[in-house]
């Protein structure tokens, strides 16, 4: 029984009894403009059914579960409740799923500038510049040159963007995150809480206190949560001959149909000074990346292959690594942060089980 209050709150009695219909949304659904209509739509439904998008269950509209039948299932578990929500008549509505991790840099550029239209459209901002649009709790160093042709700039309450920084639109800044001197954030950038921003960034969706804060490039990648970038570390976002990027997953390759893209990083990986990460590369969470990235990395190792070096990091090592991060941000560690890494680790064994077959670049 996980210490998790996400979880008891979804558990809550008075949440279960709430008046209205019950929908269960993919959270691989695009978080565009449309698929909040659509929802709101849904929303207003009595009867059950089920939205599709191509063979994938999207959302499911009064399912019927239990709340015990819904705490019960873990990743393999909700397998029995979607083949019983199969069962429910189609709804004829639209909802897009993603349907690999590179899809979210995809999406980002996709709906940005309906998402900020609608952001700024809810309230709370100044216009402060042309197309720049500052919560009264946000700073702003001198010289800061913003370009918003192609869409908005939106900065949130506690951020900070420091001197002579290029802001070129659409551009997201997230609450109490800090856009270092001397900075390039441009072109469908969507940055979390709690970030660290510096270098140029490109086209990239970075999650909530993940620091990229010192000079390199970072273009048309995903970033998770809790990671850090050493400096000078970047990556490529376009190959050498300008054709589209494969993308290796454990089911084979995908052809992205994309001509830029970067990487796609997981929770709490870490890249030392200098690193150079090839395009279109899957890492893993809590792994540790030195000199070129030239593969794939799996999850849970040191990956040195430029010096002959790759280990596996117990789930131990990254549970500290953990909690004096916790500690930097002032965040307390709770004993389900600490399980998930185990978790992770378990359910990533077969990453690592892999790593010594070749990938293609």
């Amino acid at each position: 029984d996980l210490d998790c209050p996400e979880l008891k709150l979804a558990g809550d009695p008075a949440v279960q009894s709430s008046p209205g219909p019950t929908v269960a949304i993919n959270a691989r659904v695009i978080p565009s403009m449309q698929s909040l209509s659509t929802i709101k739509e849904l929303l207003k439904s009595s009867d059950s059914g089920v939205v599709w998008c191509g063979e994938q269950i999207a959302a499911v509209v009064n399912p019927g579960w239990s709340w015990a039948e819904i705490a019960s299932a873990d990743s393999t578990g909700i397998a029995p409740l979607l083949q019983t929500a199969a069962q429910l008549p189609r709804i004829e509505q639209t909802l897009n799923v993603m349907s690999y991790p590179h899809d979210v840099v995809a999406a980002n550029m996709e709906v940005i500038n309906d998402s900020l239209d609608h952001r700024i459209a809810s309230g709370g901002y100044k216009e402060i510049a042309d197309g720049v649009f500052a919560h009264p709790e946000a700073k702003l160093g001198q010289f800061v040159l913003t370009e918003t042709e192609d869409g908005p700039i939106v900065i949130d309450a506690g951020a900070s963007v420091g001197p002579y920084t290029l802001l070129r639109g659409p551009v997201y800044i997230g609450p109490g995150c800090r856009i270092l001197e001397h900075a390039a954030i441009k072109d469908a950038v969507s940055l979390g809480h709690t970030t660290k921003i510096g270098g140029e960034v490109e086209a990239a969706v970075v999650e909530p206190f993940t620091n990229k804060q010192h000079h390199g490039f970072l273009g048309h990648s995903y970033l998770g949560s809790w990671i850090n970038l050493g400096a000078g570390t970047c990556n490529s976002d376009l190959k050498n001959t300008y054709g589209t990027v494969n993308m290796e997953y454990p089911a084979g390759k995908v052809a992205t149909g994309m001509q830029f893209l970067g990487c796609v990083m997981g929770d709490y990986s870490k890249t030392a000074i200098n690193t150079g990460i090839f395009t279109g590369k899957v890492i893993g969470v809590c792994s540790m990346m030195y000199g070129f990235v030239t593969s794939n990395v799996p999850s849970f190792v040191n990956y040195a292959r430029l010096f002959g070096q790759n280990a596996t990091l117990p789930p131990e090592v990254m549970i500290a690594t953990q909690q004096r991060m916790f500690r930097r941000r002032k965040v307390e560690q709770r004993a389900c942060d600490s399980q998930l890494i185990h978790d992770m680790y378990r359910l990533s064994q077969n990453e690592r089980d892999r790593f010594g077959d070749d990938l293609a670049f």
